[in-house]
């Protein structure tokens, strides 16, 4: 039984923040019903997105709100604020937020007290100093990005197909993602499927007329599933006329020209960045100890260590591997370990809140599933080797049972079901991203659909 009044600080609402509070709402449902604990939970964002469908989302198979989770009806018990901690001074239990509510009010940040802090905001978009990347490129980390990106492929077909110009439809039909990762192969593998699909609706547009080019700085892609693997996955997709390009990089992306380091040059107006990770800035603005990759320095039992009262996991976190066999390994910085380190994270919360011995987390890897877009994918669990419908399979089924919720997990799964049963839907919402934009032109105002005025070449 808790003491006194625990007030516990949850920044992020990922795969560990929201994880976490969920396990917290549940270890101390006595606690929160007796006013003895409150929990909070900050988050730029009211939902939970879960990452590994993105790539579904974008190639259609699957509705934009059922790869997200909102927050507040899954933590009905806990306090959402939505908004960012730019500044955590743990010495004196204080986070810095800023809300949405911030700039309306004009009375600045805000200061926010706490007695547990749970750190877990993520990670962010690894960007290089390269000509042209900030203008023309974009990410692939978020559903409004997945989403955009879809959109904007579909109409780049659309502007290949009424285009007279073939320097115009050469750039229009030609798709540059930038990392080998999960992110960048599994993005690229069902986009080019919809894609292809998509040109059956075309009369002027066929397959062999796109270029779909992945480039990767290392000497193999998606070194979580296996050397073996890697290697299957780089046939597989030459074998769909995708230009694989290893050990190289994007040296310049200008002028909507893809200048790569093998002297390649590609007209192109669309570049997919996908190439690593940094961890989110809010950690350099904490009086924590980080380790020289700017990561909160962990421990097996998900503290921070040399700290009391601070705990962290997931992207944030350099959390010892206690199952490795060699010293000083880290555990993957991927939602395998998030999920579970999560539960332990809030276990242990309650464990100190009722001067309980804490538990320490360990789990040894089990493997990775990568889908390639409809009925292909890779695949290594538990040293067993899967490729084509096998992987792709045991794919849906991992990550069906991990997303979060019966809800969730019964619409995709409906989702699914009517994906095999009725063709494909290939159509463009472009305007869904303005939706001001007929207003505007009808009032006068100046359309926000200037082409010169859209870095990324969305018509």
């Amino acid at each position: 039984m808790v003491k006194e009044r625990a007030r516990i600080l949850v920044v992020g609402g990922g795969y560990v923040g929201m994880y976490t509070a969920l396990r917290l709402q549940r270890r101390l449902q006595p606690e929160l019903g007796r006013g003895q604990a409150e929990i909070t939970v900050v988050t730029p964002d009211p939902y939970m997105t879960y990452q590994p469908f993105l790539p579904e989302a974008a190639a259609g198979l699957i509705s934009p709100r059922h790869v997200v989770v909102p927050l507040r009806r899954v933590l009905p018990r806990c306090r959402v604020i939505i908004g960012e901690a730019t500044a955590i001074d743990h010495a004196k239990r204080t986070a810095t937020l800023t809300t949405l509510a911030s700039e309306e009010e004009g009375t600045g940040s805000e200061q926010l007290s706490y007695d547990e802090l749970v750190l877990a905001p993520g990670s962010i978009a690894r960007t290089l100093p390269i000509p042209g990347l900030a203008d023309h490129a974009i990410g692939f980390k978020t559903v409004e990005e997945a989403i955009g990106l879809r959109n904007h492929v579909i109409e780049q077909m659309d502007i290949a197909s009424s285009t007279r110009d073939p320097a115009i439809r050469d750039a229009a039909l030609t798709f540059v993602f930038v990392g080998g990762g999960y992110a960048g192969v599994e993005a690229l593998g069902e986009l080019e499927d919809m894609a292809r699909y998509a040109t059956r609706y075309y009369h002027n547009v066929s397959p062999e007329d796109m270029k779909w080019i992945l480039v990767e700085a290392s000497d193999r892609i998606l070194p979580e599933v296996g050397e073996d693997m890697g290697r299957y996955t780089v046939t597989e997709l030459r074998r769909r006329n995708i230009d694989v390009r290893l050990h190289t990089r994007l040296e310049s992306c200008a002028d909507r020209v893809a200048v790569l380091s093998d002297g390649a040059r590609f007209p192109t107006r669309t570049v997919v960045w996908t190439a690593g990770v940094k961890p989110h800035p809010i950690l350099a603005a904490t009086d924590l100890p980080l380790n020289e990759r700017g990561r909160l320095k962990g421990t097996p039992e998900l503290t921070i260590e040399g700290t009391t009262h601070a705990w962290a996991a997931g992207d944030a976190a350099a959390v010892p591997d206690v199952t490795a066999a060699e010293p000083g390994t880290e555990c993957a910085p991927n939602a395998q370990h998030a999920l579970r380190q999560a539960k332990v994270l809030g276990d242990n919360i309650a464990h100190t809140l009722r001067g309980e011995p804490l538990e320490t987390y360990a789990h040894k890897y089990a493997g990775s599933v990568a889908s390639l877009g409809f009925h292909k994918g890779v695949a290594q669990v538990y040293g067993r080797k899967l490729k084509g419908y096998p992987a792709w399979f045991m794919h849906r089924v991992y990550h069906l049972s991990r997303v979060p919720t019966f809800n969730r997990k019964a619409r995709v799964l409906a989702e699914w079901t009517l994906s095999g049963l009725f063709k494909r839907e290939v159509v463009s919402l472009g305007s869904l991203e303005h939706p001001r934009a007929e207003f505007e032109l009808a009032a006068g105002g100046k359309h926000p659909l200037n082409p010169e005025d859209d870095p990324k070449g969305s018509s």
